[in-house]
């Protein structure tokens, strides 16, 4: 599964390297790439060797908190042709909504989703990578992008009340606790940031209707994309989906915008399988949990949508030849 990124991502990555005393260009040749993507950042590149060129140079340079880095310098700009469209938008809600809308144009790895509660909101990221682990580095970019993104519309100065990462936490959290405030869980149940609802459908004084028409105009007239095949988008939603227990066909198929019809009959169409793809998500975040080693068999098996740890058990040992328990603590 050739999942790609634009490379805007290590646009952003070549300032901060050389302030690490690394050669970015060094690295992103090491890892397979051609150097032009530190130069342009609208080139489509495999996901899995940017992920390489991250986790290479935060230790080369022994600094944990190089994706942290390059996400705090992370603008609106940098999210490419529909940034126009992004920074005219009324709220962050249909800011949100936009980005979800087009988000093609941006990458094939990430999902976020928005879940409202009576005084919160949640904005959870989810990295597809087919890895058990999307890594450090890449997760904690993905999130500073998206803090970059609320603020685009919050104001510069906003905090979110709380910001979740799955991973553990590193020796220091200075660095973290300067982009993100002081309210940070690591060892979470789930990436992203929690916001007050209320700042959903605060007014952007910035945002002119004329203007969002003109950019999205501009973007309908761009070559199109290769989208992803409905497989790869059922994969995407599962993801943020199955560890809040919403994972059948009617909650997948409403998250995609169509209804269960519709996506059955596509998934039949390409001779996909609607259970074998929740089934190859759980067995990537059951492994990316029990390695992670922060979550217990019992939080696992909620994550995972099991009613009950025997049940997880016997499906861990009938994928893997293993039971869990086992697995946990190699």
């Amino acid at each position: 599964m050739n999942i790609l990124v634009r490379s805007a991502t290590l646009a952003k990555y070549s300032d901060v390297a050389r302030g690490l005393g690394i050669d970015p260009v060094q690295m992103v040749c090491n890892a397979g790439l051609d150097r032009q993507c530190l130069l342009t950042p609208d080139l489509r590149v495999p996901e899995a060797l940017v992920s390489e060129v991250f986790e290479e140079s935060a230790q080369a340079a022994q600094c944990a908190t190089l994706g942290l880095m390059v996400g705090a310098s992370w603008r609106l700009s940098d999210f490419g042709v529909i940034s126009l469209l992004l920074q005219h938008q009324p709220t962050l809600r249909h800011t949100l909504q936009e980005l979800q809308r087009n988000r093609h144009l941006i990458s094939d790895s990430v999902v976020i989703d928005l879940a409202e509660y009576p005084n919160v909101a949640v904005l959870q990221m989810a990295l597809v990578t087919g890895r058990a682990h999307p890594g450090r580095q890449r997760m904690e970019l993905a999130i500073g992008a998206l803090l970059s993104l609320c603020r685009s519309q919050l104001g510069a100065h906003w905090l979110p009340r709380r910001v979740h990462f799955s991973h553990t936490a590193p020796a220091s959290l200075l660095e973290h606790q300067k982009v993100f405030g002081g309210a940070i869980e690591f060892g979470a149940e789930f990436d992203g940031i929690v916001l007050a609802k209320e700042d959903l459908d605060k007014v952007n004084p910035a945002s002119d209707a004329n203007m969002a028409k003109y950019a999205q105009n501009f973007i309908d007239l761009q070559p199109r994309v290769q989208e992803r095949n409905i497989a790869h988008n059922v994969r995407r939603s599962v993801h943020v989906l199955l560890p809040r227990g919403r994972s059948n066909i009617d909650q997948v198929s409403q998250s995609l915008g169509i209804s269960t019809r519709t996506l059955q009959r596509q998934l039949e169409q390409r001779g996909d399988n609607f259970q074998s793809l929740v089934n190859d998500v759980r067995r990537e975040q059951a492994i990316s949990y029990l390695e992670g080693k922060t979550h217990s068999i019992t939080q696992i098996t909620q994550l995972l949508g099991f009613a009950e740890t025997s049940a997880f058990s016997r499906w861990f040992s009938q994928q893997f030849n293993s039971p869990p328990s086992r697995w946990k603590s190699n």
